[in-house]
């Protein structure tokens, strides 16, 4: 059973802010966190990343459980009340990726308990599928809270790619944008999270989600040419279930992390669907601010859209969300602002 769940409220630790306010705020005005890291590029020069200022040098689990807690604990400001009655579904980097910061997730998840002195909810799980783990951990939300499992549900998203293992194979297969490789990313760290509710039909409303895999994901083994086909199954998938057509879309929030391949995808989704008289529709990506933030990257366009529909400066209703991984996993999620 689905039903539409309401976004209660955002935290945002990142590059350009410590809060989601903050960061909502820098973002808005085209700001960034890019600087000189300590990893060398492929040129011997200092490569770009976009690491958060933490005012301490924590690194690996310590320091992703530290991103995570302060975006669990802005969320949890807002709605005290949800706090002992929450479950988490934490959203990590794939298991397979190499040079992930937090290999061992249930631990994670206990560390990050303890530094938010809130005992981990029964229903609470780990979804590690990079960038569009979010997606995939909202159809989980809103069947948890179909089936009365929690009245609360925080989805959290915490990765980063400024690790040393990471930047050496990401660097090893020309995927980081430096000066001789226009066609890459930038690395960056993120954690996110969004609070989640069983829907009064009012708020910021998920109403559409859909899920979908690209067979010609980027330098799949086959060589497969792109038609868009998965995430154009992922925007149906949403469309159909809201009851809607693209043309009544007010914009959208993707993450372009950098790499033309992205921009392809979403492009070719857009024109496969969009029929009929219709408004300008704008696009956004976090990843001109944070670069690749992995899979914090949808709890960040979450807050993103919700920002900007409170504070009234969205370039319309509803918003799409979108996301995919390298692997091919596509996700893409309507949101809509409804009065109380």
């Amino acid at each position: 059973m689905s039903i539409p769940i309401n976004i209660v409220s955002i935290g945002m630790v990142t590059a350009v802010g410590l809060d989601a306010p903050s960061a909502c705020a820098a973002m808005r005005a085209h700001l960034d966190g890019f600087q000189e890291t300590r990893f060398l590029g492929s040129g011997g020069d200092w490569l770009i990343g976009a690491p958060v200022p933490l005012p301490r040098s924590w690194i690996g689990e310590k320091r992703m459980a530290h991103l995570a807690a302060g975006a669990i604990c802005e969320a949890f400001e807002a709605a005290p009340e949800a706090r002992d009655q929450t479950a988490v579904i934490l959203c990590l980097a794939e298991e397979d990726r190499p040079g992930r910061p937090a290999p061992d997730g249930a631990r994670l998840l206990r560390r990050i308990a303890e530094i938010v002195e809130s005992s981990p909810h029964g229903r609470s799980r780990i979804v590690a599928h990079g960038r569009p783990s979010g997606h995939v951990a909202l159809e989980q939300a809103r069947r948890m809270l179909a089936a009365n499992e929690a009245p609360y549900v925080m989805i959290a998203g915490v990765d980063s790619y400024l690790t040393a293992e990471a930047v050496a194979h990401y660097l090893a297969h020309d995927r980081l944008l430096t000066p001789d490789n226009p066609n890459g990313f930038i690395p960056g760290e993120a954690a996110a999270a969004v609070l989640c509710t069983r829907s009064q039909n009012s708020g910021f409303l998920l109403f559409g989600l859909g899920l979908a895999r690209e067979q010609a994901f980027i330098y799949n083994p086959g060589d497969l040419p792109l038609r868009g086909d998965g995430m154009t199954s992922a925007y149906r998938a949403a469309f159909d279930e809201a009851s809607i057509e693209m043309n009544r879309l007010g914009y959208r929030i993707a993450d372009l992390i950098g790499e033309q391949f992205w921009f392809k995808q979403s492009a070719l989704s857009s024109l496969r669907l969009l029929r009929g008289r219709h408004e300008f529709q704008d696009i956004w990506s976090p990843g001109e601010s944070l670069g690749n933030v992995g899979a914090a990257a949808v709890p960040v366009m979450i807050g993103m859209a919700l920002t900007a529909a409170r504070k009234g400066y969205a370039a319309g209703h509803p918003v799409l969300i979108e996301a995919s991984s390298d692997s091919g996993a596509c996700g893409a999620a309507l949101f809509t602002a409804r009065p109380a």
